[in-house]
């Protein structure tokens, strides 16, 4: 299979190297990654300013493609440039997971996104932890994920978000195919001054309010691999087919 890795943490990412690691001996694999860290700048692309790209050599790792750009940037580039059709996308793995609301801050998913939208599977992959992260085992997954039901993937044309749990994988419960929670995050602003006593604010978040089970958040936390399909068509059905219905735009008038 001809396979595309990305990422949002960077080409230097251990995760990008670990995927590399797990899928290169029976792959085709090209690496086309932000030069630097993206993390959290969702969809975005670069259209104001050039994108510049490196070749990358990382001893006997990998070799690759760093662009100045975003993940989905990189996604574009790759596919229409730098290498071409290929089989299959992965965006990954990410440190840190991508469940809940952060999946559309994220450039993880961004990048899987993107794929779906040129035609082609993608799969975005994230691991539960930031700090101490092993990837031995999410980079397992991945290789026998694609060996079992690669065929399906690529047949059907899915977007699937993956988070595995950061535990032994004795302790891992099973997958769990779910949907994406919509609950709010209980978020912060911690305000402080800097050395030339301006104020700045620093966001950050400190756990999602989900309760509901059958959510990647909720199955994340209780030791379950998630899955869940996502598309890029962001029309909410509910409300069309209610303004349709209603049809109280239908004598507006300038």
């Amino acid at each position: 299979m001809k396979i595309l890795l990305t990422n949002d943490d960077g080409i230097y990412a251990d995760g990008l190297c670990a995927l590399y690691n797990a899928l290169a001996g029976e792959h085709e694999v090209y690496i086309v990654a932000p030069e630097a860290e993206k993390s959290a700048v969702g969809h975005a692309i670069t259209i104001h300013y050039p994108l510049r790209v490196r070749e990358i050599r990382r001893g006997k790792f990998f070799w690759g493609y760093a662009v100045s750009g975003t993940p989905a940037d990189c996604v574009k580039l790759a596919l229409y440039e730098l290498i071409g059709p290929v089989d299959l996308v992965i965006s990954g793995i990410n440190r840190g997971a991508n469940v809940g609301i952060n999946v559309l801050y994220s450039g993880t998913v961004s990048a899987a996104t993107e794929a779906k939208i040129l035609g082609y599977p993608g799969l975005a992959i994230s691991i539960d932890a930031y700090e101490n992260v092993d990837f031995c085992f999410a980079g397992y997954f991945v290789y026998s994920f694609i060996k079992n039901y690669g065929d399906f993937i690529l047949r059907n044309v899915l977007c699937l978000n993956i988070n595995i749990p950061h535990l032994n994988p004795h302790l891992i419960k099973g997958i769990k195919i779910v949907r994406q929670s919509t609950a709010k995050l209980k978020e912060f602003f911690e305000k402080r001054l800097d050395l030339h006593g301006k104020v700045y604010y620093w966001q950050g978040a400190e756990e999602h309010t989900e309760t509901m089970e059958d959510t990647d958040v909720i199955a994340l936390k209780n030791g379950y691999i998630t899955i869940t399909p996502i598309q890029f068509d962001l029309s909410s059905y509910r409300e069309l087919d209610l303004l349709k219905k209603e049809r109280i735009f239908e004598n507006f008038s300038l």
